[in-house]
C-alpha cells in the first residue's frame, strides 16, 4: 500500500495550479438514502473557497443531480427509463444549485450554474462561447457550478458519472490540474473491494489498455460510471497537458489533502501544457466518425510535421463523410492523434496506399494530395509510438 508523506513532484503541481476543475461524484454528494449530504457540500464548499482566496480559480462539475431528485421524490431504486431520468434530474437539480449557493453566499461568493450538452462541445462556436463564459464569471470571482443537462440530453445518461465532462471543461478552458473526487482512494492495481492485497497505484504518466484493464466500471443506484471513465478523463486531459488527481472524496477536507499531497493517484501528462487553440478543440473533440490506421512511414512524416497522404493508409474503418473527424492508430490500434478529413471513407478507400499522383485517375477528379492537411491535424506522439 502507499504512504500518505508528500511527493515533492505532486506538491509541485498542485500548488502550482492556478486554474482548477474539481469533478465532486454523486456518492460524495448524497448519504446512503440518496438525499444530499448538506454538510459535506459545506464542508467542500468552503475549501473550494480557500482555493480561491489563495489565488486560483475553480471550475466545479457536480455529479448528485438524479441522486439528489431520487431522494426528493422518496425512489429507492434509479429508473432505467430515460425520461424518467430526466424528470428526476430536473428535480433534483434545483436542491442541488440551492445547496451551493447556500454555502458560497455565506463566504461572499456567488454559484453560477451552468448547464451542458454533449453538442457543445462539437460545434466549435459553441465550444467558444462555453469558454468565453466560464473566463468572464471566474473573473467576476463566481463559482461555476457545471452539470449536463439532464432534462435534454441522452448522452449524460450514459457517460459515466460526469468524469469525461469534467474533462472537456479542463479542455476547454486550459486548466492545470483536474481532480475527480470519488468514493475511491484512487486507482488500484487490482479491485480493492475483492482483493485486499490490492495496491494503490501513486503515480501514471502513461496511459494504455493495461491502465484499462486495472479499472472498475460499476454502478450503483445513485450514481453511474467507475474507475473506466476517470481513466478516460485523464486520457483526455493527457490530450493538452493536463494533470489528473483522482481521490476519494468522502474523507475529511478531501480537497485540502489534495493541497498537501496526500493519497490519491497522479495522472500526469507526459505532453507540455499546450496553449487554446484550434488544434486543442481538435484533440478534446467527442465527435469521432472513423479510424484509419496508418505505417511506420506515415507516423515517421507525421512526427516531421507532414500532413497525412493516402499513401502511408493501411486500413479505414467506419462510415464517414469529408469534413468528419476521424481517429489515426497505428498497427496495433494505438491512438496517434485526429483529424478533419479531405476525402469520405469510400473515397478514401479507393485511394489508401496509393501515391497522391494516382488519385485523379482512381476518383475521376482532382482531389487533394493530403488526406488530413497539417493545419487540420492534432497529434499525440512520441518516441513509443
Amino acid at each position: 500500500m502507499t504512504t500518505s508523506k508528500s511527493d515533492p513532484s505532486r506538491k509541485d503541481i498542485t500548488s502550482n495550479a492556478n486554474l482548477i476543475v474539481v469533478k465532486i461524484g454523486t456518492r460524495v454528494l448524497t448519504r446512503a438514502d440518496g438525499l444530499l449530504d448538506t454538510v459535506r457540500i459545506e464542508s467542500l464548499g468552503r475549501q473550494v473557497d480557500s482555493l480561491v482566496a489563495s489565488g486560483k480559480q475553480v471550475v466545479l462539475v457536480s455529479s448528485g443531480a438524479v441522486g439528489a431528485g431520487m431522494g426528493r421524490i422518496g425512489l429507492d431504486k434509479r429508473p432505467k427509463e430515460l425520461g424518467h431520468l430526466q424528470a428526476i434530474a430536473a428535480v433534483g437539480q434545483s436542491s442541488l444549485i440551492e445547496a451551493y449557493e447556500r454555502v458560497f453566499r455565506a463566504q461572499g461568493r456567488h454559484a453560477a450554474q451552468v448547464l451542458l450538452v454533449a453538442d457543445d462541445f462539437k460545434n466549435r462556436s459553441r465550444y467558444l462561447n462555453i469558454r468565453n463564459t466560464l473566463r468572464s464569471l471566474l473573473h467576476y470571482n463566481a463559482i461555476p457550478i457545471i452539470n449536463e443537462n439532464d432534462t435534454v440530453a441522452t448522452d449524460e445518461l450514459k457517460f459515466g458519472d460526469n468524469d469525461r465532462l469534467a474533462a472537456r471543461v479542463a479542455q476547454v478552458i486550459n486548466a492545470d490540474l483536474l481532480v475527480l473526487l470519488s468514493d475511491v482512494d484512487g486507482l488500484y492495481d487490482k479491485n480493492p473491494k475483492l482483493n485486499k492485497d490490492a495496491n494503490l497505484i501513486r503515480e501514471i504518466s502513461e496511459i494504455s489498455s493495461k491502465t484499462f484493464k486495472m479499472a472498475t466500471s460499476e454502478t450503483n443506484d445513485y450514481g453511474s460510471g467507475g474507475m473506466f471513465t476517470k481513466i478516460q478523463a485523464a486520457e483526455i486531459a493527457f490530450t493538452f497537458g493536463c494533470d489528473t488527481l483522482i481521490m476519494k472524496g468522502n474523507q475529511k477536507n478531501p480537497i485540502k489533502n489534495f493541497e498537501k499531497n496526500k493519497n490519491g493517484t497522479l495522472f500526469k501528462s507526459p505532453i507540455k501544457k499546450k496553449k487554446v487553440s484550434f488544434k486543442n478543440w481538435l484533440g478534446g473533440s467527442i465527435n469521432i466518425s472513423g479510424s484509419v490506421k496508418i505505417d511506420e512511414g506515415a507516423i515517421k512524416a507525421l512526427k516531421l510535421g507532414a500532413s497525412l497522404l493516402p499513401s502511408g493508409v493501411k486500413k479505414i474503418s467506419g462510415n464517414f463523410a469529408k469534413g468528419d473527424i476521424i481517429e489515426i492508430l497505428n498497427d496495433n490500434g494505438k491512438k496517434l492523434g485526429r483529424g478533419i478529413s479531405y476525402y469520405d471513407s469510400h473515397e478514401l478507400n479507393l485511394i489508401k496506399g496509393k501515391k497522391s499522383i494516382y488519385i485523379k485517375d482512381t476518383l475521376g477528379y482532382e482531389g487533394r494530395e493530403e488526406i488530413i492537411h497539417r493545419d487540420y491535424l492534432f497529434l499525440n506522439l512520441n518516441e513509443k509510438n
